[in-house]
């Protein structure tokens, strides 16, 4: 390919200038951070109820884009990170803060007193009530500006989370729109000239005018567009990638957990074994509290349930085919245990244990869902002097811990997950656009642009071609060297292409006129017949196209070859007898059988030119019309029998052009027929002898295909 309009040095400036202004983007995304830590630092030291630590993703955001906004929105909390771990999962955050300011900045909305308005309060709802759910969801996390929230609570008509959320919500509102304010009049002091210098640019190629890039970023695609394509599948292999990791990292924490309660459990339950006195058990279900030692042994249990906060209920049943007997149930916060000798029924979940609880037997660690809630219960058995289990210490702990622990864990993980997905995707978004869509998309236009007319206007679309000088380094460069390349030397041959096929075309034309001529000079009945009929498949096209019939094979070429080579339907004739051709009467069915002949005979004279011409395409249709415009739609027509669709369109529109033009004429045989008796006869037609669409466009066309019988010296007729 020549390259020579392109020079290595003018490479080499751009190159430069390129590396220099993604230099000062790259500065802004470390002054953006740097603001960030600033300011929220200093709005700590100050006690003003705002937090002003997203100014600096704002501001990124406004003058560089998405990407810049984004890293500086997700590098500023892993850095407050290092201090306050939950400022990690703040990032997604500051990160979709930076997407919709990017956005809003792009449309033009910040130029303007609605767009700032419009756009405080998208980013108060963002950092005012994502800010509250993410914390709500997080049982870990406090809230911010506690005490606004509890003079809200105060006044008695919120509940507390309601009253949190309006107190983040004001206190964000307030934040935001100091944040606005402080980037507005950046924005304003700075040179339009200067903030161009901080959006990342990846060109691939010589950059393209404001105009330019707008066209290639916004070309449409048939079905989905290839950036799109590349982000969706990175989406859902990543969205695939985080499911996965984190429903095995929730089994995992959830096994870990479980086993982890179970040994707490376990402990609690031996210690209840070992402080009972198994010989007492006996009197502790006769007297309760009245037996002696019993409220020492309760109180124990009491302190063995408050060594863990996890330990939800201990108690000490003695199992009997009856039900579990009460030997110590502790109270509760919530529910009152069951006095000494109460008889509690077996749960369903306990029944398949019942015979092993009975014969004193150890039994697994079991998980239930029952009378008391979600529970994981350990039982211990209780052995008096003589060996026998005379009752069960058991220990309780809720699983409803575990899950909460869980749900915290998955929002923290969604948190980052989605802060990073936000910041690789825009990441890739980027790569994608410089690196492939703005290329193809500039060799798509170029290509769309690209003028044939004239010698001039091909060597300046080449040259456009070449100046985009696309290097990419990968296949999208070979593709583009391939396209100027194939460019180049399809303009030496389009010079050729034009005189080969002008020369067709007057072949094309002397042919037709010549053959129709032939016809015509021989049959005295038709006179202008085949330059009516040419006229009228001219008019149904016409209006066929109107009224949307067909229009996907009523191609301009269709049309033209259509109405060029109509002129050749009866061209068989030629072989029939003049006797038989210009019989002043009506044919015997002997010589009507002759005359059907025709048909087959005109499709077989135009093959034969097919065969002796080349590029001849257009004959096709002339070969159609003249074996097929006998045939009829309900397929007693001739010289086949066709049916319906299966009849080629020209033929059909032929079959209502000639018959029209025969009842309307005058003949050796008949008089004319008035215009309506003609209509009259085609509508009555329709269905049977002619394609009832076409009868439509015919009729539609009524004043066109009258004037062009009147125009051929129908004067005579009664029309």
């Amino acid at each position: 390919m020549n390259d020579t309009h392109y020079t290595q040095a003018e490479m080499l400036t751009e190159k430069k200038l390129l590396r220099k202004k993604n230099t000062n983007a790259l500065l802004c995304c470390i002054v953006g951070v740097a603001i960030n830590l600033i300011f929220s630092n200093l709005a700590k030291l100050s006690g003003f109820p705002v937090y002003l630590d997203t100014v600096g993703t704002i501001l990124s955001a406004v003058l560089g884009g998405y990407l810049p906004g984004v890293i500086v929105g997700f590098t500023t909390n892993l850095l407050k990170g290092i201090t306050d771990i939950t400022s990690i999962y703040y990032g997604v955050l500051n990160v979709i803060i930076a997407v919709c300011t990017a956005f809003f900045a792009k449309k033009g909305l910040l130029k303007k007193v609605s767009g700032i308005l419009l756009t405080l309060i998208i980013l108060t709802l963002i950092g005012g009530g994502l800010g509250t759910l993410l914390p709500w969801c997080m049982d870990e996390l406090t809230f911010d500006a506690e005490s606004l929230g509890a003079k809200i609570y105060s006044t008695g008509h919120f509940s507390t989370d309601i009253s949190q959320l309006i107190a983040n919500l004001i206190t964000d509102f307030m934040d935001k729109f100091l944040t606005l304010l402080f980037v507005y009049i950046i924005n304003k002091v700075i040179p339009d000239n200067i903030k161009q210098t901080f959006r990342i640019a990846g060109w691939k190629q010589t950059p393209l005018s404001a105009e330019e890039e707008k066209a290639a970023r916004s070309a449409n695609s048939r079905l989905m567009s290839m950036q799109t394509k590349i982000l969706l599948m990175l989406t859902v292999a990543m969205v695939a990638v985080a499911a996965a990791a984190t429903s095995i990292s929730i089994m995992i924490y959830r096994s870990t957990a479980i086993k982890e309660h179970t040994r707490m459990a376990q402990g609690a339950a031996n210690m209840a074994a070992t402080i009972i006195d198994p010989d007492k058990v006996a009197d502790y279900l006769e007297n309760g509290s009245d037996s002696p030692g019993y409220n020492e042994t309760k109180n124990m249990l009491y302190r063995i349930r408050s060594s863990s906060p996890d330990i939800e209920y201990v108690y000490v049943y003695s199992i009997r085919k009856d039900g579990c007997h009460v030997v110590f149930d502790l109270d509760t916060d919530d529910v009152a245990g069951d006095p000494p000798g109460t008889i509690v029924p077996f749960d369903e979940s306990f029944l398949e244990l019942v015979p092993d609880l009975l014969a004193g037997k150890e039994i697994e660690p079991i998980i239930t869902d029952d009378t008391y809630g979600w529970l994981l219960t350990v039982y211990q058995p209780v052995f008096d002097s003589a060996g026998n289990c005379v009752c069960y210490a058991a220990a309780d702990v809720s699983m409803h811990q575990i899950t909460d622990n869980e749900r915290n864990f998955l929002v923290e993980e969604l948190a980052l997950f989605l802060g990073f997905f936000i910041l690789i995707l825009i990441v890739v978004w980027e790569l994608v656009e410089y690196n492939m869509v703005l290329p193809v998309n500039s060799m798509a236009l170029s290509a769309d642009a690209f003028a044939y007319n004239s010698e001039e206007a091909r060597e300046v679309s080449l040259e456009k071609l070449r100046y985009l000088n696309i290097h990419t380094g990968d296949e999208v460069e070979n593709l583009y060297r391939a396209f100027v390349k194939t460019s180049e030397d399809s303009m030496n041959y389009v010079t050729a292409i034009q005189e080969k096929t002008e020369t067709i075309s007057r072949m094309q034309n002397a042919l037709i006129m010549v053959l129709a001529d032939i016809v015509e000079s021989r049959d005295k009945n038709t006179g202008d017949h085949i330059r009516k009929t040419a006229a009228y498949t001219a008019i149904i096209m016409k209006h066929m196209r109107k009224l949307g019939i067909y229009t996907d094979q009523l191609t301009d070429k269709f049309v033209a070859d259509v109405v060029s080579s109509a002129p050749l339907h009866d061209i068989g004739k030629i072989t029939i007898p003049d006797a038989i051709l210009n019989k002043p009467g009506r044919l015997t069915d002997e010589e009507f059988e002759k005359m059907k002949e025709h048909a087959i005979a005109g499709s077989e004279i135009i093959g034969k030119t097919i065969s002796l011409v080349p590029d001849s395409g257009y004959l096709s249709e002339a070969r159609n019309m003249a074996e097929f415009h006998h045939e009829k739609w309900n397929g007693k027509g001739y010289p086949h029998g066709l049916k319906g669709t299966d009849i080629p369109l020209s033929a059909r529109i032929m079959a209502v052009a000639d018959v029209f033009d025969a009842l309307v004429s005058k003949r050796s045989y008949k008089e004319p027929f008035t215009f309506e008796k003609a209509q009259e006869i085609i509508r009555e037609g329709a269905g049977s002898h002619f394609d009832p669409r076409i009868v439509e466009a015919f009729f539609d066309a009524e004043a066109e295909v009258r004037e062009v019988a009147e125009k051929f010296n129908m004067a005579d007729t009664p029309l």
